[in-house]
């Protein structure tokens, strides 16, 4: 068994929290950390039909009934009915504790905003990090990338392939068309694997809509579907001006880089090697791990891209209040200086606000060259 770095943050929720709400990607372990975290708790799958049916007979006495102990509510979105029952049993019996897992993000949200307010804390579990990953820490760059995070893709008993083909049949598709309504299937497999192509990239919805033959409106909704599925995310642009940020076109990236490999037709790490896109979803994986450290402490996405008028571009810019820490990607093993060239820009514009400057890549020698600095992707825990 796999610790999971969120626990942590879940216990501690939990004793100050009525209701826990963990969020994330399909097959990423919100079960598993529930069961873990909570092993005396009752455990309900929303997805079976028959516990929704008993649950839906009277849910305050099934609340109160299972609610003492424990109650994990898994798939919660699968029954958001339920949620008000929650509140009104969780405000009549303060020790009462409820835990709901959840991988859609709309569904979820919205009623949640409606009922609990105030009475949940909300956490993001993603698949795993490089930390969680440490027994497999001597696997090559290509094999961490090719695999990506999701636990089966770990599993001795399975091909990471299989396992990245039947999470894409099993529960995207389906996902997807509970979602929203989508007349043509086969355009919307061909936008996913377009959108594999691009991460790391601009989000051009106007482009993709020429290109599949389906509407700008279309394209923006499916972009919507998948975030709201836990499948990509968006990386906003970074401007002083926060209106800006809201309006200013978004990079993606996606959940899992063995997914995105699997859709990209990358069958081995060896494969990858020479992969034209192998720079992209290098920086896709290491965007993740400053995503999954955040959420994996139980806080918020605070990362920008920076990008002017002159093309200058930083893969990451990390706020931390009103100062700064920016970061390059590279997925060379070979240090060269120009890797700090836009970061030393960025220095000249943001002053000391900019707390520090860094190059992550794949190599293993850590410089330190005046202000700047060198650091091995395998290290961005050591970062925070």
């Amino acid at each position: 068994m796999i610790y999971r770095d969120l626990k942590s943050e879940v216990l501690r929720l939990a004793k100050a929290f009525k209701v826990v709400a963990l969020m994330g990607p399909r097959q990423s372990g919100k079960t598993t950390l529930c069961k873990m975290a909570f092993p005396d708790y009752y455990y309900f799958n929303l997805e079976n039909p028959h516990i929704v049916q008993e649950v839906a007979q009277n849910p305050i006495d099934f609340l109160k009934k299972y609610g003492e102990k424990g109650v994990i509510f898994d798939e919660a979105q699968r029954y958001p009915e339920l949620f008000p029952f929650i509140q009104v049993v969780a405000d009549e019996n303060p020790d009462f504790r409820f835990v709901m897992t959840g991988s859609s993000n709309f569904l979820l949200m919205e009623k949640i905003t409606q009922s609990l307010a105030g009475r949940i804390a909300l956490l993001t579990l993603l698949p795993f990090s490089l930390t969680e990953l440490a027994d497999f820490s001597g696997s090559t760059t290509d094999t961490l990338l090719f695999r990506g995070g999701f636990p089966a893709a770990w599993n001795e008993n399975f091909l990471p392939q299989d396992v990245h083909a039947n999470y894409y049949n099993t529960y995207i598709e389906r996902d997807v068309r509970q979602l929203i309504n989508i007349k043509d299937l086969s355009k919307f497999q061909i936008f996913i694997r377009l959108c594999a192509g691009r991460i790391g990239t601009e989000f051009n919805a106007q482009s993709l809509s020429n290109e599949i033959g389906v509407s700008y409106h279309t394209i923006n909704d499916w972009l919507s579907v998948l975030e709201a599925s836990y499948v990509i995310f968006r990386l906003p642009p970074f401007f002083e001006n926060i209106g800006k940020r809201l309006i200013k076109t978004p990079k993606i990236y996606f959940c899992d880089t063995g997914l995105v490999c699997f859709l990209l037709g990358i069958e081995t790490p060896e494969q990858l090697t020479t992969h034209p896109l192998r720079g992209a979803i290098f920086e896709n994986y290491v965007m993740l791990e400053f995503l999954k450290n955040r959420y994996n402490a139980g806080k918020s996405n605070n990362l920008f891209f920076y990008r002017d008028k002159s093309q200058r571009e930083i893969d990451i810019v990390q706020q931390f209040g009103y100062q700064y820490r920016a970061y390059e990607i590279k997925s060379a093993t070979a240090f060269h200086s120009d890797f700090f060239n836009n970061l030393k820009y960025l220095k000249n514009l943001l002053g000391d606000r900019l707390l520090s400057t860094k190059v992550i890549y794949d190599g293993n020698n850590e410089l330190n060259i005046d202000e700047n600095g060198t650091v091995n992707f395998r290290n961005i825990k050591l970062l925070e």
